[in-house]
């Protein structure tokens, strides 16, 4: 049988060293051609450029 614990480990004790678990804030830029946020060096999700070319064109909601 593995060893048991002697003591119950605090609450505290147990948060700071889940201090460091957390997902860091995702850092975003503005989108030059539409000013949409977005990812840094990567395509726009919103327009399809790439450093000033359009690498694929976005498809449009027609309305009836």
């Amino acid at each position: 049988m593995p060893p048991q614990p002697k003591r119950k480990i605090s609450k505290g004790r147990r948060d700071r060293r889940r201090a460091h678990d957390a997902l860091p804030a995702l850092h975003l830029v503005r989108c030059p051609q539409c000013g949409a946020l977005r990812r840094p060096h990567s395509v726009c999700p919103d327009c399809g450029t790439y450093k000033g070319e359009t690498v694929f064109e976005m498809k449009t909601k027609e309305k009836k």
